[in-house]
């Protein structure tokens, strides 16, 4: 709890609201560049090395001691539509019907197939062009240059293969070439590669400097950033003709979290420095928000949530075959192995009748089989071969003793769950729940909730043992006796995905529509036009990708500014 409270008061830290300081000349920036780009993750060393390609001096500024952001902590797959591998290989993904399949997902409420920008908004609907036109030769760029070479992976499904929208619904993702097998430690392959070339190429990288908001001149043009080294010290950097802003979504700030998302989320696994600082920063300058209620999300250990662990990720893959989840009642309510970002959302569904989230904690329980045959260190997973050092595992000889186990364990988060505990016939409703399940397992067809009849089921389903009772890869009967093993299991994020609008080339839009001159932003910190939708593993990253490699562009060819003794800072 001490790590929940202490996350609620980061807030404070924010980036100071709109003033004016003193005038200043020329002198009084520590240096200039033509380019500077803010937040040293999954965009911005993209954004940073095509702009240092197109031969831009090149400044990238990270709030954080060392480099990667949220990026570093992911698999860093990057779902790119239409990729060479696909296209040499003679799979068609033509892109009338990606955009399809993208608005669908997106806007189901608004989806029309014969409109022609498909019920979306205009710059929605731009946004989709833009990732389909221009994943493919950012990801071509970093992969000829060295910066980030990639293997593809052919067999990988999007997460909605089954859609009529989606007819190439395989082969759109890529990884890091030097990824390990099992591709968990994509991020770090990424990030070190990037960094490795931004240095190579000349980019000034420069950590420990948080960005507080951006210097314009007379013109009301951004000229610059003014930012807090570690030691407090103010540093202005100028910029001749943009500043490109990465620095992911408002996770960890929990103002900004109460007050857009819809859900009562906890917190969520980005780095630790994604405090929505880019609201705080392009608000003053009338930017306009979008899509503020949404975000990437996952289910989460609740323990190791609230520990507040660095190296905490989110629950991708959920394995084991003898395991399920219920709820405080003893009741499965959910297909454990859905996509993640769809698993999240049953966590914050609202009963009306008892006015309450019922599922807002769930219980993942698996038997010594599923310990013992699908324990993983990958993808978040919650069952582990160190699980009970990691501190989120709960175990017990017999369904009575788990459940002992399980009240008290819930009464350490009551502060946080609104005084969630089992109910009094949790055990009865259990055993119940596990025989119906275990019927399931044994005719291979889940009657409730269909587990397993999709490919993104079976994609994600772990390791299991080879022989299996069941037609159903993703279901075995759990043991009839213990030991049993369990886990707390909630909502949370991989980040947000809404903040400031921008076009399909990164400019910032002020409320006018109109750009704000040599302002761009990239990546979660602006508004993501997927909405709802997570199309795919590297659904997040690919179009940052995209929209990396069209800001750098966009941005080269703006006029050098002129950074004026009356600058201002905003």
């Amino acid at each position: 709890m001490q790590n929940a409270e202490r996350w609620a008061s980061r807030a404070s830290a924010a980036p100071a609201s709109t003033h004016r300081l003193a005038s200043h000349s020329i002198e009084a920036f520590d240096a200039i560049f033509d380019v500077i780009v803010v937040g040293a993750g999954g965009g911005g060393f993209p954004t940073a090395l095509f702009s240092r390609w197109l031969g831009n001096s090149v400044a990238l500024v990270e709030k954080d001691r060392t480099v990667g952001g949220t990026a570093k902590k992911a698999a860093f797959w990057y779902w790119v539509p239409n990729n060479r591998p696909m296209r040499e290989a003679g799979i068609e993904d033509r892109k009338e019907d990606c955009l399809r399949y993208m608005a669908r997902l997106a806007r189901p409420e608004n989806y029309d197939p014969e409109d022609a920008n498909l019920g979306l908004d205009a710059w929605e609907y731009e946004a989709f062009s833009a990732i389909y036109d221009s994943a493919s030769p950012a990801a071509e760029l970093l992969h000829a240059r060295g910066a980030l070479e990639y293997r593809h992976l052919p067999g990988v499904t999007d997460y909605w293969a089954e859609l009529p929208e989606n007819t190439a619904p395989q082969g759109r993702v890529l990884i890091p070439a030097g990824a390990c097998e099992s591709m968990s430690d994509g991020g770090k392959v990424a990030i070190q590669s990037m960094h490795a070339a931004a240095q190579r190429d000349g980019v000034d990288v420069r950590t420990g400097l948080r960005v507080q908001r951006v210097i314009l001149n007379e013109a009301e043009e951004v000229v610059g950033i003014e930012a807090t080294d570690v030691e407090g010290n103010d540093v202005r950097l100028g910029a001749r003709k943009a500043v490109i802003f990465a620095t992911g979504g408002f996770t960890h700030n929990n103002d900004l979290r109460k007050n857009f998302l819809h859900a009562p989320l906890f917190g969520g696994c980005a780095a630790r420095s994604n405090e929505g600082d880019f609201i705080h920063i392009a608000s003053p300058l009338r930017a306009q928000l979008r899509n503020m209620n949404y975000a990437w999300m996952c289910p989460v250990s609740l323990d190791r949530l609230v520990a507040g662990r660095d190296d905490f990720t989110g629950t991708f893959s959920v394995g084991g075959d003898s395991m399920l989840w219920v709820n405080k009642q003893g009741k499965r309510v959910v297909n454990e192995k859905l996509a993640y970002n769809e698993l999240a959302q049953k966590f914050f569904e609202w009963d009306a009748q008892l006015a309450e989230y019922p599922n807002l904690v769930l219980v993942a329980i698996w038997d010594q089989r599923s310990q013992d045959h699908s324990a993983s260190t990958e993808y978040g997973c919650l069952i582990r071969p160190d699980a009970a050092q990691e501190g989120h595992l709960i175990s017990g000889n017999t369904l009575e003793e788990l459940a002992d186990a399980l009240a008290r364990r819930l009464e350490t988060f009551e502060r946080l769950t609104g005084q969630l505990c089992l109910a009094d016939d949790f055990l009865v409703n259990l055993r119940d729940t596990i025989q119906r399940f275990n019927r399931f397992a044994r005719e291979g067809v889940d009657t409730d909730f269909r587990r397993g009849d999709r490919l993104v089921e079976k994609m994600f389903n772990g390791a299991v043992q080879n022989e299996s009772a069941s037609p159903n890869p993703t279901m075995f009967p759990l043991a009839d006796s213990g030991p049993y093993y369990a886990a707390l299991v909630t909502g949370g994020t991989l980040d947000t995905k809404g903040g400031p609008l921008t076009n399909s080339d990164g400019q910032v839009l002020n409320d006018s529509g109109a750009p704000i001159p040599g302002l761009y932003g990239v990546g979660n910190c602006v508004a993501s036009a997927s909405a709802r939708a997570y199309w795919a593993g590297g659904g997040t990253l690919g179009p940052i990708l995209a929209f990396a490699y069209r800001a750098a562009n966009t941005a080269h060819l703006e006029p050098n500014k002129a950074l004026l003794t009356e600058a201002t800072q905003a």
